[in-house]
């Protein structure tokens, strides 16, 4: 939720003919993380679960790639957006982790 937070507060210095392009894909990404998080707990099995989880690791390299662009076209410090990457390889990970767990039980 911090993540999506920050690139909220990122995007608003974006420039205003990318409210329909990069700022709105960048939101729309970073939203995506939690959200199937939430909608794949909320299913009744450890492999609905997981493939949502697994959409959600699918937003995150999104992110990452929208949040690259966003660099290379100068719309936010690249210091910014490294600790960004950071955060979205940490939720990867943490991502990671819990699919491998919810894979070693039983559905």
């Amino acid at each position: 939720m911090k993540l999506v937070e920050e690139i909220y507060n990122l995007t608003r210095a974006f420039p205003k003919d990318e409210i329909y392009g990069l700022t709105s894909q960048l939101r729309r990404s970073a939203v995506s993380i939690p959200s199937n998080i939430a909608e794949g707990f909320a299913r009744f099995h450890n492999k609905e679960y997981r493939r949502f989880l697994y959409v959600s690791l699918g937003s995150c390299a999104e992110l990452t790639t929208q949040l690259v662009i966003a660099s290379r076209l100068h719309y936010a410090p690249e210091k910014i957006i490294e600790v960004m990457i950071d955060e979205i390889e940490q939720i990867s990970k943490m991502t990671m982790a819990l699919i491998k767990r919810l894979a070693e039980t039983i559905d």
